[in-house]
């Protein structure tokens, strides 16, 4: 049986888990809101973790550190916004590309940080501060996308950039905008991983945290709240594997390692069995270039 310090253990590790990917998620979510589908997720997470950690440690600051990896993720996605937006290039192969790119920039600039470590951030009542960053950012960009007029021309935007275009709205640059948004959110997401989560660089430290933080949206139906609740359960699960035999589970360990990924790719094949589900909220235009007259 679990005990209340065991319960409560198992809350506070969810939580943690949950926080990078409700952050990345969540910067997705308003980036393909505005028609623009960024599979660069990955690479920019790592991006975020490495200068975070590194700034991190060489000047002793931690909120330097978490600046510097919102920086760098919005310096990877503006080479993808320009790529895309501007040079018009593929958007799925673009994104691709950009995660390959993350991945050896990472790892180049991570070897004189293995086996080094930082302080972890603060606790206050039981949870760091990015763990309410997090769900502040859910109720404001659930805010800003439904009541404000803001939120209204990047869901008229994502819906038809054309119609958007004609009457007056400035599609490309809104659309650098909140691909500059999503970069922030993915580097501040990846640097809760090297400052907070594990405390340390690990190269490939993402663990496909990238991919699973697209995949939530999608799991999400474009909805913020949605990508709360998909985070949550998606850590749960994955602290499942390590407090697993702490609870008395006899599964092996192997099985647990898999569940969270598991549990993503099962959730979205009964999301899609329903097209008019997965389709309710998903912008018309997501994915598709739009070069103006």
């Amino acid at each position: 049986m679990m005990n209340a310090e065991l319960l409560i253990a198992f809350l506070a590790s969810t939580a943690g888990a949950a926080t990078p990917l409700v952050v990345a998620s969540m910067g997705e979510l308003v980036t393909e809101r505005s028609g623009v589908l960024n599979l660069g997720l990955e690479g920019i997470m790592l991006v975020g973790a490495v200068v975070g950690f590194g700034v991190t440690l060489t000047s002793g600051s931690m909120t330097l550190g978490l600046l510097a990896a919102v920086a760098a993720g919005m310096l990877m996605s503006l080479v993808f916004g320009f790529l895309v937006l501007t040079l018009q290039t593929n958007q799925v192969a673009t994104g691709l590309a950009l995660t390959l790119f993350g991945i050896g920039v990472s790892a180049f600039l991570g070897r004189s940080y293995v086996g080094q470590t930082v302080e972890r951030m603060p606790i206050l009542f039981g949870f760091d501060g990015m763990v309410y960053f997090s769900i502040a950012l859910v109720l404001l960009v659930g805010w800003m996308l439904a009541r404000t007029r803001l939120g209204l021309i990047i869901r008229a935007v994502g819906e038809s950039p054309h119609s958007a275009h004609a009457i007056g709205f400035p599609v490309i640059s809104l659309r650098y905008g909140t691909v500059l948004f999503g970069g922030a959110m993915a580097g501040l997401g990846g640097a809760y991983l090297s400052l907070a989560l594990t405390p340390m660089w690990v190269e490939g430290m993402t663990a496909g945290r990238g991919w699973i933080a697209l995949a939530q949206v999608v799991f999400a139906t474009w909805k913020p709240r949605g990508v709360l609740i998909g985070a949550y359960l998606f850590g749960g699960v994955t602290v499942l594997q390590f407090h697993g035999q702490g609870m008395g589970l006899a599964i092996p360990s192997e099985f647990l390692s898999m569940l969270p990924y598991i549990a993503t790719i099962v959730v979205l094949v009964l999301i899609c069995r329903n097209p008019q589900t997965i389709l309710l909220n998903k912008p018309m235009s997501l994915g598709q270039n739009f070069k103006p007259d």
